[in-house]
């Protein structure tokens, strides 16, 4: 049995893709306020404190410093919560804010807690909690990047984080490693071991176009993987959006300029 709401849900599209959460009469899905897109009549909206679990307890004060911790993660202290306060099933949707896949967590079928990236949370059923995760290890602190503070979703019901390009997933046997850039990691199950390690040789260090550094997965467990993070998506466009001219993603070269009348 669930403490959690026990949502039904179908993810839409290909490369951007929305989740439709159905609700009964009295679930609530709650999710960033950015990420709604449409829903039936008969689906009350409302703006809450923190994520609405039951682990945020103690009062105002414990509110608080659990909403506040979410800053650190690039999240919102409030968060929106979706109920069906009307008869029969509603459904409420919720869209990938950049093009990839939207995963589906069953947080009940994998040990109740996901580490995810930052900005990675979507939406979920009431109850899940969104948390932050820090990576303790002075290796992961100093040089993990986008590892270094993590977002944490625990409880028993679903949960839905978004990511970037394809993602795929990987089982981790006992023991095994999987070396992987940082920034390509959607989440894991809180019994993988996470670590940062070094990339060693004067070329790597000189030539070596992907970084210094790498992270480390160690299993048992489950790990999500996206072949573009958003932040390898952005630096690509301001790149060519700042300086690259147009003959370099154009097959007639620089004559592209010459026919728009750009000139050299």
């Amino acid at each position: 049995m669930r403490n959690n709401h026990e949502i039904d849900y179908r993810i839409i599209g290909e490369e951007m893709q929305y989740v439709e959460v159905e609700l009964d009469p009295q679930e609530t899905a709650v999710a960033e306020a950015g990420a709604f897109m449409m829903m039936d009549d008969g689906i009350q909206m409302e703006t809450i404190f923190g994520d609405g679990s039951q682990q945020q307890g103690g009062g105002l004060l414990g509110k608080l410093f659990s909403a506040g911790k979410r800053l650190l993660v690039g999240e919102s202290l409030f968060m929106t919560t979706y109920t069906n306060v009307g008869q029969g099933k509603k459904r409420v949707c919720f869209a990938s804010p950049y093009p990839g896949k939207i995963i589906a967590l069953d947080l009940q079928r994998l040990g109740g807690r996901v580490i995810c990236q930052k900005d990675a949370f979507l939406c979920a059923a009431k109850g899940v909690a969104i948390g932050i995760e820090f990576q303790k290890k002075l290796g992961t602190g100093l040089f993990g990047g986008e590892g270094f503070i993590m977002e944490k979703l625990e409880g028993d019901g679903m949960a839905f984080v978004h990511a970037g390009g394809h993602v795929t997933e990987r089982i981790l046997q006992p023991g095994e490693v999987l070396k992987i850039d940082t920034g390509c990691i959607v989440g894991f199950t809180a019994n993988v071991q996470y670590d940062i390690q070094f990339i060693g040789g004067i070329k790597n260090t000189i030539f070596g176009g992907e970084g210094v550094f790498f992270a480390t997965l160690r299993g048992p467990g489950t790990v999500w993987i996206q072949t573009l993070p958003i932040s390898r998506l952005a630096a690509r466009i301001l790149q060519y959006g700042t300086y690259k001219k147009k003959e370099e993603g154009s097959v007639l070269g620089g004559l592209g300029n010459l026919l728009d009348g750009d000139g050299w």
